[in-house]
């Protein structure tokens, strides 16, 4: 079957705008990769579109903000909604602007400064983010979330050995979560590999097997191969946002594969893809550019040494 008849027939074949095609994109990136394999059989979908009711909701806030009368207990709560709203559409600075405002009016706001440690690991202010997660554990030990995004800033500030902690205990807290027990493998696959491996291996008895990142846990482990992965993000889909967030969540955790083989090329495609589902509240969407980021660093470096 030719390309186009082939094309033609897999857009009227298949539901949400999907499309499905052959992409070899090896070389496509400008970050350097030696022997790395072909991307192909990827899943295409439309990026989210900008959510109306969430635009609806901050011009609702907007206006409560500068119109109501209202304490100063009440007006960060709301400054934190808008900025949640903000954040979910990809208004970062906006965001971290009503989140430092909330917090000057409501000191002892757990979920503010998650929000803000998030956005400092995002960039790459570390020290700023622990502290922002320490506080907000300080006044909420239970936060279970800033358990996560604690570790993942510690993972990031290229502390392992302590994002094992925090990571370990959000692990725990619900061990039938697959993408609790991904992160909890990431991060301890900087410290012991082999030890990360049988972890996970252990851990893929309690997962939930309705969730679809099992997938990516038996990817992991590897059960299945990158084709099946990609092809079982269609099961159960019902709709192209459903399809559209399962992609900026898989393509981000293949990209840590690759990265964690060295393949910087695939990997730098994965983060991009992941970037281009515009999913901007996922932790996947969040860290898909600070890992672009990360990856653009090493290469001055590894120039360096190859003209030596």
């Amino acid at each position: 079957m030719g390309f186009f008849i082939l094309y033609d027939y897999i857009l009227r074949s298949f539901p949400f705008s999907v499309v499905l095609i052959v992409l070899f994109l090896t070389g496509c990136s400008t970050l350097p990769t030696s022997q790395a394999p072909q991307m192909g059989n990827l899943l295409l979908a439309e990026p989210a579109p900008m959510n109306p009711r969430a635009q609806l909701a901050i011009a609702r806030y907007n206006y409560i903000l500068d119109q109501a009368e209202i304490d100063d207990t009440e007006r960060a709560e709301l400054l934190y909604q808008r900025g949640t709203l903000y954040d979910s559409v990809g208004l970062v600075g906006l965001a971290q602007y009503d989140f430092t405002q909330a917090l000057q009016l409501k000191p002892d706001m757990a979920e503010a400064y998650n929000s803000i440690g998030v956005q400092y690991t995002q960039q790459m202010e570390f020290i700023q983010a622990y502290e922002a997660f320490d506080s907000s554990l300080e006044i909420n030990p239970d936060y279970e979330f800033a358990f996560l995004n604690r570790g993942i800033a510690l993972y990031y500030g290229g502390r392992p050995d302590l994002a094992k902690n925090d990571i370990s205990t959000f692990l725990q807290q619900d061990q039938t979560d697959p993408y609790r027990a991904i992160w909890h493998y990431i991060v301890m696959r900087e410290i012991d590999p082999e030890q990360a491996m049988t972890s996970l291996k252990a851990q893929r008895k309690a997962l939930d097997e309705s969730n679809w990142a099992v997938s990516v846990v038996d990817f992991y482990l590897g059960k299945i191969s990158e084709n099946a992965l990609l092809t079982s993000l269609l099961d159960g889909v019902a709709s192209q946002n459903e399809l559209t967030d399962r992609l900026c969540e898989a393509y981000f955790y293949l990209g840590k594969y690759h990265s964690a083989r060295g393949e910087r090329g695939i990997a730098s495609n994965y983060f991009k893809l992941a970037l281009s589902t515009n999913v901007f509240e996922y932790v996947e969407h969040r860290y898909a550019r600070l890992e672009l980021e990360r990856m653009r660093n090493l290469i001055p470096a590894a120039n360096s040494e190859e003209t030596q």
